[in-house]
Parts: C-alpha cells; structure tokens; sequence
C-alpha cells in the first residue's frame, strides 16, 4: 500500500510549485515509512533477558543443571527474538529517543542527498516525515537560516506532527508547505526564474 494515493502526491507537488513562484527557497518533500528496521532491538532485547534467566533459576538450583540451564538459554533467547519481531511488539520496544535518533540522522542523508546543500544562493528547504516514528522534521540551508531563525519553524513541524499522527499526512505536507511558504515569501521573495530540485514528492517505500 502506497503511503500516499497518486492524488494526494499531485496536491503536494503543485503546492510546492505554486510556492516556488513566489520565493527564492527550493522546496523538497520527503516521505518515509520507516527511518530503520531496527533488526537489533529485539536481539538486544531477547539477548537481555535470556542472560537474566541464570538469576532466576538461582532460586531454584534443584531444578536445572549448567547444561540444561545453557540449552534453556538459548531456547528462550530464539523464542523472544522471533516473538519481539512481531511489529506491534517491536514498535514498543524501541525507545522514543531511538527512533527520533534514527529518523533525525536519515532526514540529514536526504538532506545532502537531495542536493539541497546546492543550490543558487544557498536557499534549499527540506520537508521531512517518516510515518512510522512520527517523526517531522525542517531543515534549512544558510541562505534561509541566515533570515529566518531554526526555531521558527517548531510550531510548524508541531502541528504538522499531529497531522501525521492521526493519519492526515498528505493534508499535513499541503499545510506545511503554505505555512513555510508565507514566511519565505516574505524574508526570500521571488527575485529570478529557478528549478533546480524536484518539486514532486519523493518517497522512500
């Protein structure tokens, strides 16, 4: 299932262009279901537990030899981690601060790898969401922070963020786009004719 309809990603393009002709910035949109598949955090989580099984059997030291105890290691250690891979499971064991991290770092990538650290007059936006950590974030290259401070943008990716978390991602990059868009238009108004950077949705399935 496409995490955008044909529809929504056409809507989110023409905001963009309509945006673009009245400003200097180049806007890109990135949407990702998932900023990492995070494999590790149920080994590390079945890992954990199954090296606390010894503590638990000291209890009870009649009833396992080190032998039996070893084989039950593992046995538990492969029982959790193919449990804790089941994604409503593993979505709860990933810490918030994890995930963030995650999205955070994969938002940068696409930062440079857009290209948006290129542009005439330093002036690249990028627009970034992964759905599944519900995760928003707005960065900017020096031409745009020089004018406008980072912090400007907070309140933006706050409701955007909600727009996400409730489902309404396509209506969420329309709203942020317009929102961004206002206060570029003013501090970085159309000065030259430009389209250095894709201006559809770009999708990372």
């Amino acid at each position: 299932m496409a995490l955008l309809n044909q529809q929504e990603q056409s809507q989110v393009a023409e905001t963009i262009t309509n945006i673009e002709r009245q400003t200097d910035a180049e806007l890109v949109t990135v949407l990702a279901r998932q900023a990492d598949d995070y494999t590790y955090i149920p080994l590390l989580w079945a890992s954990v537990l199954a090296l606390l099984l010894p503590s638990a059997v000291n209890y009870f030291p009649q009833l396992l030899n080190v032998h039996q105890l070893i084989l039950c290691q593992w046995g538990v250690f492969i029982l959790l981690a193919i449990l804790f891979r089941l994604p409503k499971i593993q979505s709860r064991l990933v810490p918030r601060a994890v995930r963030h991290w995650r999205a955070s770092n994969l938002a940068r990538r696409q930062f440079l790898e857009q290209n948006l650290h290129h542009t005439h007059g330093e002036t690249g936006m990028l627009i970034f969401v992964s759905e599944a950590e519900r995760y928003v974030e707005i960065l900017v290259d020096r031409g745009i922070s020089a004018k406008i401070p980072d912090s400007h943008w907070q309140a933006i990716v706050s409701l955007f963020t909600a727009r996400v978390a409730k489902g309404e991602t396509a209506q969420g990059f329309i709203e942020c786009i317009e929102a961004c868009g206002k206060e570029l238009q003013r501090e970085l108004p159309a000065s030259r004719e430009k389209n250095e950077l894709p201006n559809h949705l770009i999708i990372l399935d």
